[in-house]
């Protein structure tokens, strides 16, 4: 397989549009870096105000578009970081990430933070997949 371009923006339809000068994800050879997802609906509007776990679910829908739209799946997510207001949140959140991921089990770290872009969002993660060979998101 001859690899992908060297570098590509991916902008999802369908996702709330990016709070700022940036784009869903970039493609830089194999490697997908998707920027900061955020728990956010479609419409913009926050999910689950003070509920983690609902916006934890949110946060992995769009993960999950993301990674689709790019022609990647969680399987070929080697790193993630994961930004909690409330760090004893984790445990809360644990069971949705190990559902997502199944059997994969990528580097992580998580991030303690005082606040999030959004009023009220209590969770937001980042990703790098990646997809050797890949042709082309």
């Amino acid at each position: 397989m001859a690899p992908g371009p060297a570098r590509e923006e991916v902008s999802v339809a369908g996702l709330a549009p990016p709070l700022s000068h940036y784009t869903d994800a970039v493609w830089a050879g194999d490697h997908l870096f998707v920027s900061g997802v955020p728990a956010l609906a479609p419409d913009g509007s926050l999910t689950g105000p003070g509920d983690v776990e609902a916006q934890f679910a949110q946060v992995l829908e769009n993960l999950a578009a993301i990674l689709a739209a790019a022609g990647a799946t969680p399987a070929d997510v080697v790193k993630v970081n994961v930004y909690l207001v409330e760090v004893d949140d984790r445990p809360r959140i644990n069971p949705q990430r190990q559902a997502f991921f199944g059997e994969t089990r990528p580097a992580s770290t998580l991030v303690g933070v005082r606040e999030l872009p959004v009023p009220g969002m209590l969770v937001e993660m980042e990703a790098v997949a990646y997809v050797p060979g890949r042709t082309g998101a």
